[in-house]
């Protein structure tokens, strides 16, 4: 049951990655049957990625009310409707409508099943998890492409990706009872229920702030190259439009293999490893970009090997860097983070590059990877912190044990002069504390 369960989830995650490459592939049809500019593709994905970040922040305290199989389903069968409605539409203003329920789901989805997996699953499967996103942003141009080409048109390329949603979501409706099976999320629903984790809470633990930057940077990193590689092949390496546009996907290419790759030896390096590589990874390849001639194309895939293991690490830690009680409402937090740093960081390189030129690429990678690795490494200090600690009140509860049957032996406690303030961060400190306790033990 568990297998097919997780056969389930890397279906799941194949469909969400179906959607995403669609407007691209059908907008240049799109724009002209709809008699809208051709810029206006921009106002239905800001529309999505605002809703994506809204059921990002929500994802908590949905999950913790209707389990992550349910929030999963419904999420994935309200992707499918938009799609549908999508295929139904030749009305701009009907498309925007349609966006919301669109990229309400789709954050709804990918939230809830990266906690889940983070939670219940080694840390091989969220990297190939997020390999198979990558299959399924790749083979959804194809059925576009075969529409296009067969003479059906735009809209039966959505019809085409909406059924196949459905069907998804059909598949995980019966298979609910198998989310639950796993004894150690019976237990968490069962004691936290009650007890969701307010943004607010999230943002004071410490850490939390420095791995939402971390994800703003890479995120914003990743998007930039996938959007603009192919504008940079041509205006600052001179190469032809029509081939420059195949040659960028050598970045998605080597994402997706070194996505594979990353999950053979993941588990054996470690997360936090696997993000210091991969950065090692995304400087070669920069530099590679910065180099005149065709060198750039492989910097290109150098890029997206380099990226392929940070998004899983960061997401497969989060439970371990802030316990499990936390890691739904900072997964949410973090999933809210890096849509808007893949919303708004291409642009505003568009924007420089517009009035500088695309050659400055390489250093506005370079700023994001450096602000990237700065807040991983600082998250890690106080991560290490938090261990120490734990560590130390393990040996204070062994010394407390001690002086119950010794009482005489014991010293009088000092005044505490904490402040209330203190008090709070020292709490939150603790349950984070006590949740490493229970993993060194």
């Amino acid at each position: 049951m568990g297998s097919l369960l997780l056969v389930i989830i890397y279906i799941s995650f194949i469909s969400l990655g179906l959607p995403d490459s669609l407007l691209g592939s059908a907008w240049p049809v799109m724009y002209e049957e709809i008699n809208v500019p051709f810029s206006y593709a921009g106002i239905i994905t800001m529309i999505v990625s605002f809703c994506t970040i809204i059921s990002s922040l929500l994802s908590e305290r949905m999950n913790r009310k209707l389990g992550t199989g349910l929030v999963t389903a419904i999420s994935v069968f309200m992707t499918a409707v938009a799609l549908i409605g999508f295929s139904q539409t030749h009305t701009f203003w009907i498309l925007c409508l349609w966006s919301i329920p669109y990229g309400l789901g789709a954050g709804g989805v990918d939230a809830a099943l990266n906690n889940y997996v983070s939670l219940h699953y080694k840390s091989r499967h969220i990297n190939w998890l997020h390999c198979m996103w990558g299959v399924g942003a790749s083979i959804s141009p194809y059925i576009m492409s075969a529409c296009l080409t067969g003479g059906l048109g735009w809209n039966k390329g959505y019809w085409s990706v909406g059924i196949i949603q459905i069907l998804l979501a059909i598949a995980l409706f019966l298979t609910l009872p198998m989310w639950n099976n796993k004894k150690k999320a019976q237990t968490q629903n069962k004691t936290q229920e009650n007890k969701p984790v307010s943004i607010k809470k999230a943002l004071g633990i410490p850490g939390v702030k420095q791995i939402l930057v971390a994800f703003f940077a890479y995120c914003a990193l990743e998007q930039t190259a996938m959007l603009w590689a192919s504008s940079f092949l041509v205006k600052s390496r001179e190469i032809e439009p029509n081939t420059a546009a195949g040659l960028a996907s050598m970045f998605l290419i080597g994402m997706a293999v070194g996505r594979f790759i990353s999950g053979l030896i993941s588990d054996k390096i470690g997360d936090r490893n696997m993000i210091r590589n991969g950065t090692i990874i995304i400087a070669i390849g920069i530099v590679l970009i910065l180099l005149p001639g065709k060198i750039s194309l492989a910097g290109f895939i150098i890029l997206g090997l380099g990226c392929a293991p940070i998004y899983p690490a960061i997401i497969h830690s989060t439970p371990r860097n802030f316990g499990a009680n936390n890691s739904q409402a900072i997964i949410g937090i973090q999933m809210a983070s890096a849509y808007i740093g893949s919303t708004f960081m291409p642009p505003l390189f568009g924007i420089i590059a517009q009035n500088i030129g695309t050659d400055v690429l390489s250093i506005y990678l370079a700023v994001l990877a450096i602000l990237m690795l700065v807040m991983t490494e600082k998250l890690n200090k106080i991560v290490n912190e938090r261990r120490r600690r734990a560590k130390q009140r393990k040996m204070e509860k062994e010394k407390d044990i001690f002086y119950i049957q010794n009482p005489m032996t014991k010293e009088k406690e000092p005044e505490d002069i904490r402040t209330e303030k203190q008090i709070v961060g020292d709490h939150i400190n603790e349950q984070i504390e006590n949740n490493i306790i229970d993993i060194i033990e």
